[in-house]
């Protein structure tokens, strides 16, 4: 990096925002699961949109590639520099601008974490939905590029479906303000959705304005056995039909997920006796103040139908925490337990167990002794799907088949007209593997809107496409 191009970045956003030092650059050249790591010029961190854009035009003056990154949370390596970028993060751009309850909104900048945003909605007496495991350090700026799903999808959507405005800054530096409140605005392009899921390489979104919705007055949280995923969508519509939009949250989680979090995670403990093979972590919100009774009448119900084998019913909110961190914490645990090739795949909800069943019997067949951790969003089809062989030397020659354990897992979700990314976006991860199931058409679209945005391929190259 030459020494005027460095000095004008410091006199951007002052020296010490400026990171060369080896050893201050590597944390922000690593994702979180470790598995890519590259090199950067240097990491930049500036403190509000005009450093930002006035960072991205020094960049695109001299012909320099630019990383965002937020939390660096990411599964998929997408905001990892893979050469001799300049990494950007944002997490300084971390201030809640506005809040609208009469409009049910919120504007924030793209460095707030979700927590942050969260606790912001609350103090008004709003709820903001988005939720996830990685909520403390994940921002608002990498849930929106990758168009985060998380636990609550059910009910209130993904990122997109919760976003009103944007601001970006453009490859060129130019800021465009997108950043209303609104929802009906017909007139012409909807550019936010450009930006939304697409991982930094058209633009660095730096806030944005939200929506928010009444905080619920009641929930009601169980975990419930059953005997397969047939059983668990089928349970799925029986409670909808109940409790229609109340239906919050309906995860699944499979045995061997929950192992690996009752082995690693301190205080964990199985809330059902007999080690059942399926779980379900349920949950009602709303304004009703008898959704326990409704959630403990249907699930009697379903028992008597033979669709649920055994059922507890959060009593307070303690036990309440202790179930959600069952489910939260299977890809700490997985993390802790060793590498494992993932899957975030997406089926329709009425595929989901044909998906489960023929694909546990294929990976099973090529690969014996395979250990499958299944879990996740099955009320809105989306699975994790992961592979592993539970001692270290056989799971390491196992890992160096992922490509052809990835062909039996993603060729099955394309015949079931799925998804092989639901929620963690390409990245470096899954950019080619997408050539395999996106239409020459498609993926001529998508490269024309990168040309005519970033025409240079500055914005974080290497991703995506």
């Amino acid at each position: 990096m030459s020494a005027d191009f460095q000095e004008s970045l410091r006199a951007i956003v002052g020296a010490t925002r400026v990171l060369t030092d080896a050893n201050d650059v590597a944390p922000f050249c690593t994702d979180w699961r470790g598995r890519y790591t590259g090199n950067a010029r240097c990491v930049v961190l500036p403190g509000n949109t005009d450093e930002v854009a006035a960072v991205v035009r020094a960049c695109a003056e001299t012909g320099v590639a630019i990383v965002p990154q937020g939390g660096n949370t990411g599964l998929c390596g997408g905001a990892t520099p893979t050469g001799d970028e300049v990494v950007i993060v944002l997490t300084r751009l971390n201030r809640i601008r506005a809040i609208d309850p009469d409009n049910n909104s919120i504007t924030v900048e793209a460095g707030c974490t979700l927590h942050a945003v969260q606790e912001a909605a609350r103090e008004a007496g709003r709820l903001f939905p988005l939720s996830l495991a990685a909520e403390g350090s994940a921002t608002i700026g990498g849930n929106l590029s990758t168009n985060a799903g998380g636990v609550q999808v059910l009910r209130y959507g993904n990122a997109r479906d919760l976003t009103l405005g944007l601001e970006v800054v453009l490859a060129d530096g130019r800021v465009w303000n997108g950043l209303r409140g609104l929802r009906k605005d017909n007139t012409g392009y909807d550019l936010k959705h450009l930006f939304i899921g697409a991982e930094g390489t058209l633009g660095l979104i730096t806030a944005a304005t939200l929506k928010l919705f009444p905080r619920p007055r009641a929930q009601a949280t169980a975990w419930v056995a059953v005997a397969d995923p047939a059983a668990a969508v089928a349970l799925l519509g029986r409670l909808r039909d109940v409790a229609g939009d109340n239906v919050t949250a309906f995860e699944i989680v499979g045995r061997p997920a929950l192992e690996l979090v009752l082995r690693h995670i301190p205080n964990a403990r199985d809330p059902l006796l007999g080690k059942p093979e399926w779980q379900l972590l349920v949950e009602l919100s709303g304004a009703r103040a008898d959704l326990a009774a409704m959630l403990e009448s249907a699930l009697e119900e379903a028992a008597e139908a033979g669709l649920v084998a055994d059922a507890v019913v959060a009593s307070s909110e303690a036990q309440t925490a202790a179930l959600w961190a069952l489910r939260e914490n299977v890809s700490e645990a997985q993390k802790i337990e060793g590498i494992s090739i993932k899957h975030d795949i997406a089926v329709p909800v009425s595929r989901i167990a044909e998906f489960i069943a023929r694909a546990d019997a294929a990976l099973r067949s090529a690969f014996p002794a395979v250990r499958i951790v299944c879990f996740g969003h099955i009320g809105d089809g989306n699975l994790h799907y992961n592979q592993s062989r539970a001692d270290a030397e056989s799971n390491a020659d196992f890992i160096a088949r992922t490509d052809a354990v990835n062909r039996v897992v993603h060729d099955l979700v394309h015949e079931l007209g799925g998804s092989i990314s639901a929620e963690h976006g390409l990245g470096q991860l899954k950019r080619a593997e997408i050539l395999r199931y996106k239409s020459p058409l498609e993926m001529d679209m998508m490269r024309a809107v990168k040309q005519a945005l970033d025409p240079r391929g500055l914005m974080n190259p290497g991703k995506l496409l």
